[in-house]
């Protein structure tokens, strides 16, 4: 990560500009993200601005803050530009994992006998809970369903959400 420190309207010392580099180094836990850090320090009257930049692979942040004390702007800053790292951090992983489970093959032009569909088959653990934290789990997660064994019927079900929003529990029955 390339890290710059710029002054403006003071003389540059080597104290804030190692405690700036030093301070901006925890960004590396990004570092597969973060390419460049820019952090600007300007003095104006008896204000004391910090502006971090930080560029890399589809990333842009930037935050400023202003206070009587350099040092403490500096870390104001920085602690925003954590905040949105993370965020955008998470939305990124949200992202990755939301893709379709099964695709369908594109249909042709051509005059062809029509194909069965792909079937993707995947296996998931099925905890025993009752209907209580099965609901709390699709409350909390953002799939519109869950598979659960049910601990008061001793068997598998489905709760599921209904487009106004209430739930239906899918249980099986001997046929």
């Amino acid at each position: 990560m390339n890290i710059t420190v710029t002054f403006r309207h003071l003389n540059p010392s080597d104290g804030l500009r190692n405690y700036a580099t030093q301070k901006v180094e925890r960004l590396k836990k990004f570092a597969r993200h973060v390419l460049e850090a820019h952090v600007i320090l300007a003095v104006e009257k008896q204000r004391h601005r910090a502006e971090i930049l930080v560029a890399g692979r589809d990333l842009q942040v930037t935050a400023a803050e202003e206070t009587t004390d350099l040092y403490s702007a500096l870390d104001l800053a920085l602690d925003k530009v954590e905040r949105q790292l993370k965020k955008w951090d998470e939305k990124r992983k949200e992202h990755k994992n939301s893709r379709p489970i099964a695709t369908l093959p594109a249909a042709s032009d051509e005059d062809s006998p029509p194909s069965r569909p792909r079937i993707t088959i995947q296996r998931v653990p099925v905890k025993p809970m009752s209907v209580e934290e099965a609901l709390l789990q699709i409350q909390q997660g953002k799939q519109d369903f869950f598979l659960f064994h049910n601990e008061e019927t001793d068997s598998v079900a489905i709760l599921y959400r209904r487009r106004d929003g209430d739930f239906n529990l899918l249980q099986p029955e001997p046929a």
